[in-house]
């Protein structure tokens, strides 16, 4: 009995009619759920209602096993991952047995839309009866479809596992994450269309790229990121997915034992549970503008400006933070400096007061630098939180003739996020973007003090 029910929920070949289909998949998410609900009140503490099972965002999780051990959301996600094959697998055989293409098991990463899938293919009867023979085209197509769909749930698998090892479990956006995850995608999804049948290399790319991008999607739809990031972080993983697309090809076509593709898969999640975190690089920003007013007007406008009109640049209108005023608390060395933010605020405590010369601040506290993009309402993935910070800054006001002022403006801000050289240009265009408004609002208000 056990080994037919394993070779019926893991295979591809077993008939799946509307009967099996119910009642499997309700026995199999009665299951999940007692499962989650006995990890989560056992190891957090608190119910986990069938609401939290069905809900797809990972915030709901996240905030319910927040009182739990470091290693809980990893669990959750590694339980997960055998019913997501299950699912995907009799899915689509489900969808072959009434009829319909195999292609809609696709829809089975897409939470909310799977359980309206499920409920409808239990309706129709089986129809694979009454079918004659599938031609040798048709039969090829199938496999082609089977083989894609086998690649895509792998890569899906792999990203989730590894963000809640290396992102959630370690809080590391590592080299491992960023180089590791898309290569492995590219070779995982890749070997498993060619395994067997050998496909064209413009093929096997086009399945590496469509796995990376579905991953991607994966984590947008299960709020672990946002649209923002990950259409930044495409490229990269683009890049990379292509070489282990032709490498997973050359592996699976190569006479003689070729290495297990899920060993190789497991290899990037163990990786990124040991890789070590080295020690972020500090970068600096300057911004310069000249004011036709005194020293002495620029500087009651550096240490506390008014609000700020909304702002009109594109950067800031999709989400990343803008400033949007100045106080301060106090007076010289000690004194503390508020710049609030769209997000939040700065907390800036004064290390340097020359009076209408300079004025330097640590950084101790600040705001999230943007508000993610997402279908959700709230969704705060980690990189928020202080894998880019600026951490000093200052204002330099220099005398110029005939009354007029240099200001400059500097901040040092660390990317806490491999690849740095990749984060730190849209980090700096940030931060000049921040500078630019500024500086360009105490020009102006400075500049009316002096007019009048």
């Amino acid at each position: 009995m056990l080994d037919r029910w394993l070779r019926l929920w893991f295979g591809f070949t077993d008939p799946v009619d509307r009967g099996t289909y119910f009642r499997h998949g309700v026995g199999l998410m009665a299951f999940k759920y007692a499962l989650d609900a006995l990890l989560v009140g056992r190891f957090a503490g608190v119910v986990w209602t069938p609401a939290d099972y069905l809900s797809p965002m990972w915030t709901t999780r996240q905030h319910l096993v927040e009182n739990g051990p470091p290693w809980l959301p990893a669990l959750l996600v590694a339980v997960a991952l055998p019913f997501l094959w299950i699912g995907v697998s009799m899915t689509m055989r489900r969808a072959v047995d009434a009829g319909a293409s195999p292609g809609l098991a696709l829809l089975f990463f897409v939470p909310v839309v799977n359980l309206v899938l499920m409920f409808a293919l239990c309706i129709p009867l089986s129809r694979r009866h009454n079918v004659p023979l599938v031609s040798e085209h048709a039969r090829d197509a199938q496999q082609r479809i089977q083989s894609a769909m086998l690649g895509v749930a792998a890569s899906i698998a792999i990203t989730l596992l590894t963000v809640a090892v290396g992102v959630y479990l370690r809080r590391s956006y590592s080299a491992g994450l960023f180089l590791g995850v898309p290569f492995t995608i590219g070779y995982i999804s890749s070997y498993i269309h060619n395994d067997g049948h050998e496909r064209g290399a413009g093929e096997s790319i086009l399945i590496a790229l469509v796995s990376t991008t579905i991953a991607a999607g994966a984590l947008a739809v299960f709020a672990l990121e946002g649209l923002i990031c990950l259409a930044m972080a495409w490229p990269i993983a683009a890049a990379l997915a292509v070489p282990g697309a032709i490498l997973g090809r050359a592996m699976a076509n190569r006479s003689g034992p070729a290495p297990s593709g899920a060993a190789v898969a497991l290899i990037i999640p163990l990786l990124v549970g040991v890789e070590p975190r080295p020690a972020p690089p500090s970068h600096e920003v300057l911004t310069v503008v000249e004011i036709a007013a005194p020293p002495e007007a620029v500087w009651r406008r550096v240490v506390a400006f008014p609000d700020l009109p909304a702002p009109a640049e594109l950067l800031f209108r999709a989400g990343v933070a803008a400033p949007t005023r100045a106080r301060i608390e106090g007076r010289g060395v000690g004194a503390v400096r508020y710049c609030d933010f769209t997000t939040g605020s700065f907390v800036e405590p004064i290390t340097a007061w020359e009076d209408n010369r300079w004025l330097r601040f640590d950084i101790t506290a600040q705001a999230p630098p943007m508000t993610e993009l997402s279908p959700y309402r709230d969704v705060n993935p980690p990189h928020l939180d202080g894998y880019f910070r600026a951490t000093e800054g200052e204002f330099r006001l220099i005398a110029l003739p005939d009354g007029r002022t240099r200001l400059e403006g500097r901040t040092r801000y660390v990317v806490d996020m491999f690849p740095q050289a990749y984060w730190t240009v849209p980090a700096r265009a940030i931060v000049s973007a921040i500078h630019t408004r500024v500086l360009n609002h105490i020009q102006r208000l400075a500049e009316e003090d002096v007019t009048r």
